[in-house]
């Protein structure tokens, strides 16, 4: 079952929304201030996030923040409910993915919260997450809080074979034949030179992503959840 956060203070219309998305087999939420949506998350996951775009808790700058940092995490998809009067408003927020016009038809809603969280099911296992680095297997890029790394094939390679594996130590041997292949030739120093240039780019005084195992190798630590 897809679980929805409706974002809206309009009390009468939150409830008719949310019985006919029950109606339509949505397990449905509604918050009604910022306190709530904050801490919302932390209690059940969400698979799509409804924002009523006509209330003033849309303009609270600290729930989009709070999306946007949930969006490191994982896919959140966030539709907004819009009427001609704020479908201009909805240009300037970022993170939205999809929005739907006044008066809403709840067939066509939840159509379209089910193409979005079946899409966010997919990109989930195609998206590597650990803290604030996010890995696209399908793009081959990565990111560190929304800023593009700019890695060569082997340091991607090497990242997503250590990110894939939190936790587990490879030695150097077992990193070279699975990143380099069983007919390289170089040492094992290889390795060494390779971590350090990909560390100075994933990493500064608030990320820490690699550990060395001392005179065995390497493991990717699994970073707290981005707060």
């Amino acid at each position: 079952m897809n679980n929805v956060l409706l974002v809206t203070e309009a009390v009468d219309s939150g409830k008719e929304l949310t019985a006919g998305l029950s109606r339509m087999g949505f397990s449905c939420t509604s918050c009604i201030d910022a306190n709530d949506v904050l801490s919302q998350d932390r209690r059940q996951s969400f698979s799509v996030v409804l924002v009523d775009m006509s209330s003033p808790l849309s303009k609270d700058d600290s729930i989009w923040w709070w999306f946007r940092k949930l969006k490191l995490r994982r896919i959140l998809p966030v539709i907004a409910l819009v009427s001609p009067s704020t479908l201009p408003s909805i240009i300037s927020e970022q993170g939205l993915d999809d929005f739907i016009m006044k008066p809403w038809n709840i067939e066509e809603l939840a159509a379209r919260i089910r193409r979005l969280a079946a899409r966010a099911d997919k990109s989930g296992q195609e998206i590597i997450r650990s803290g604030d680095l996010v890995i696209d297997t399908i793009r081959c890029e990565a990111e560190v809080g929304g800023r593009l790394l700019a890695l060569t094939f082997k340091e991607y390679e090497l990242l997503k074979l250590l990110a894939t594996h939190k936790g587990k130590v490879f030695t150097r041997e077992a990193l070279l034949n699975e990143v380099w292949g069983y007919d390289y030739y170089g040492g094992d120093r290889t390795v060494d030179v390779h971590i350090r240039r990909l560390r100075s780019k994933i990493e500064d005084p608030e990320h820490t992503f690699i550990d060395t195992v001392r005179n065995i190798g390497y493991k990717f630590k699994d970073s707290p959840p981005v707060k």
